[in-house]
């Protein structure tokens, strides 16, 4: 659809359940969740709806498709290995990589601009946080580390900041901080 809304345009036209579509960087494709063989995994399809194409095609559910920065990569979150965690493939879906291989539940995952790095929610302190690692899955780290839920990580166009959800205040709010987890700050109050 145009910016305005109007001109809106079905895509996929598909009785499954399609969503969570993800544009990548040139602009020429989205990536998108669909459960269409039973299962939820990762498509791609051409900008105009053309082209669909299962990239993930395994028994495990996959979900919230991230592209890298320069397109060559989509991260995911995935249960296929009995846990909900971040993965990492080529554009293409070959060379599908379990990067947090942890026992709790990882997902949302958001590249940082310069695609060194991928933010994600995770419930390892037994609720959510939002931690960081590198592309490659090396140097998982805890940024808010809080007693209320905090996750839906989202970098800032420069990189220094990450803004995310939050309830410390008894309801839902949005919240920033740098990206190396410091100066949490309430935006919306």
């Amino acid at each position: 659809m145009n910016a305005d809304g109007s001109n809106q345009t079905n895509l996929t036209n598909n009785p499954a359940f399609d969503f969570g579509p993800a544009w990548s960087p040139d602009g020429t494709q989205i990536a998108f969740d669909s459960n269409r063989d039973g299962k939820y995994e990762i498509y791609v399809m051409d900008a105009d709806g053309s082209n669909q194409t299962n990239l993930t095609n395994h028994p495990g559910d996959d979900f919230e498709p991230a592209w890298s920065p320069d397109g060559t990569q989509i991260a995911f979150a995935s249960d296929r290995d009995g846990n909900v965690d971040i993965y990492v493939m080529n554009a293409d879906g070959s060379n599908q990589t379990n990067l947090t291989n942890n026992p709790s539940f990882d997902y949302q995952p958001a590249w940082s601009p310069d695609g060194t790095q991928i933010a994600f929610s995770s419930q390892r302190l037994l609720n959510w946080e939002i931690y960081v690692m590198n592309a490659d899955g090396s140097n998982q780290t805890n940024l808010t580390n809080n007693p209320a839920f905090d996750f839906g990580p989202a970098w800032s166009p420069d990189g220094t900041q990450i803004a995310f959800d939050s309830n410390r205040d008894g309801k839902y709010e949005i919240y920033v901080m740098d990206a190396d987890g410091s100066n949490q700050t309430n935006l919306t109050n």
